[in-house]
């Protein structure tokens, strides 16, 4: 098993970070060009997440099919921090467990994506593969807040 944890500054009040954070459509615009998830059951994302197991496939640059993983949202209690919780497993990691805290710093906020990792022979190259794959999401999330959520806004109205 391995931990990495990685973190960015986001100029948005946590309020709004959440808020962005709990819609799924964000997932699939965070990780566009390196990654798509696509829901197997349910069979559709719901309009926010909420607690429970969502089984998706995935795809390297949308369409490499690399397995399956179980997307297991959960919200664990923080008196210091809002947290949210991906306590998944799949056909490569059997575990990855993926929490996301979300702190007020200064006038915006801190996002740190934490995640353990057991992939047996793979967890080096899969933990490799996480610090890009987490570095990309939180240049993604920059950009996002650099553009006010406008290109996620317009996915989300389309």
């Amino acid at each position: 098993m391995r931990t990495l944890k990685i973190s960015t500054y986001l100029a948005a009040d946590l309020e709004t970070v959440k808020s962005y954070l709990m819609t799924p459509a964000l997932l699939n615009y965070v990780v566009a060009g390196l990654m798509k998830f696509h829901p197997i059951e349910p069979n559709f994302f719901p309009s926010k997440w909420v607690e429970g197991k969502f089984s998706v496939k995935m795809f390297a640059f949308h369409f490499l099919p690399i397995g399956k993983q179980i997307i297991g949202i959960e919200f664990p209690q923080k008196s210091d921090h809002w947290v949210l919780r991906d306590n998944g497993s799949g056909s490569i990691a059997k575990t990855w467990d993926h929490l996301i805290f979300l702190e007020s710093e200064g006038g915006g906020t801190r996002y740190t994506d934490e995640v353990s990792i057991d992939a047996g022979l793979f967890t080096l190259p899969i933990y490799i593969y996480a610090f890009i794959f987490y570095s990309y999401r939180q240049m993604r999330w920059r950009k996002l807040v650099n553009l006010n959520f406008r290109p996620l806004n317009d996915q989300l109205i389309e």
